[in-house]
């Protein structure tokens, strides 16, 4: 199966490409949503696309809207993708497309973490807290933490880093009714994920949500959840306390570019991105299938 970098839909208006998906509108109250093949490493998208990457991100995001549904509505409406678009479209958008509600969007990550890693790690030797929030003294790093701890961040455009925020902040920006609900809902939505995930081997060190309201001013999970793409996966079996485990997403892709030379320097993390090797790009789409298999595999 060829590659999808970017869609080319002429039959309904665009209204957004981000670094993953492309959106378009379906009458006033629905969007199509695509997950594309592209990648995105530190908020810069790479030049060249992972193969498949998409429908399997596509596949793993409505398996746990599915698994979680009775915790919270989403923004699925059942609706075929391929039926929204004309014949010759198809194939952009099967196995890769939802038909999805058109919802107010909160514009707050909502991110949860179970363990010290990434930045939380960072933030904490620096600090002893992860965004604010204290911690016990002596952890180490992708420790568990006692309770999983609600540390949100603020969207930024396409290009530009999320910015953490505190929940003070949060009630700030969208009210302490709101503001609490989510922080409610995303913690128990990561605590019944884990849970089930456990089962099958793979620990969620930590993951975001994202979160819109409908007509009805009702609460509604958006977007894409606990994928390899906005979540960190461990494998249980390699898992240990005291430095980053090996995970299910673009680590491969990340840790090429830290040493990738770009005209005799590293490259500044900036775009655009150097030209990917075939072998990361290889080892980066096993890691994806690997992880959508151990979780949907019965």
């Amino acid at each position: 199966m060829s590659a999808l970098y970017a869609t080319s839909i002429q039959s309904l208006p665009l209204l957004s490409k981000g670094k993953v998906r492309d959106v378009y509108a379906l009458g006033d109250d629905k969007l199509l949503m695509i997950t594309t093949d592209r990648l995105s490493a530190f908020d810069v998208v790479m030049g060249q696309p992972i193969p498949e990457k998409g429908i399997v991100l596509n596949q793993m995001a409505n398996f746990w809207f599915d698994k979680l549904a009775a915790v919270i509505p989403n923004h699925l409406t059942g609706i075929d993708p391929t039926t929204v678009v004309s014949p010759e479209e198809v194939s952009q958008v099967k196995g890769r497309a939802v038909v999805a509600k058109r919802l107010k969007p909160i514009l707050v990550e909502a991110v949860v973490r179970g363990y010290l890693a990434g930045s939380g790690w960072k933030d904490y030797k620096e600090s002893g807290k992860v965004c604010g929030i204290a911690l016990p003294a002596g952890l180490e790093n992708a420790q568990k933490l006692p309770e999983p701890i609600f540390t949100p961040a603020a969207k930024a455009d396409v290009g530009e880093h999320d910015e953490n925020i505190s929940f003070e902040k949060v009630i700030e920006l969208i009210g302490e009714k709101l503001a609490k609900q989510i922080r409610e809902v995303s913690i128990r939505l990561y605590k019944e994920a884990s849970e089930y995930a456990a089962t099958r081997g793979i620990i969620i060190a930590d993951t975001k949500f994202e979160f819109g309201l409908d007509d009805a001013g009702q609460l509604v999970l958006m977007d894409e959840i606990l994928t390899a793409d906005s979540s960190r996966f461990w494998p249980a079996e390699t898992y240990y306390v005291g430095a980053n485990p090996p995970s299910y997403d673009k680590q491969f892709v990340r840790d090429w570019l830290e040493t990738a030379q770009v005209d005799g320097k590293l490259w500044p993390k900036t775009a655009p991105a150097p030209a990917l090797p075939v072998d990361v790009i290889e080892k980066t789409a096993q890691k994806y299938r690997e992880a959508l298999t151990r979780l949907t595999q019965i």
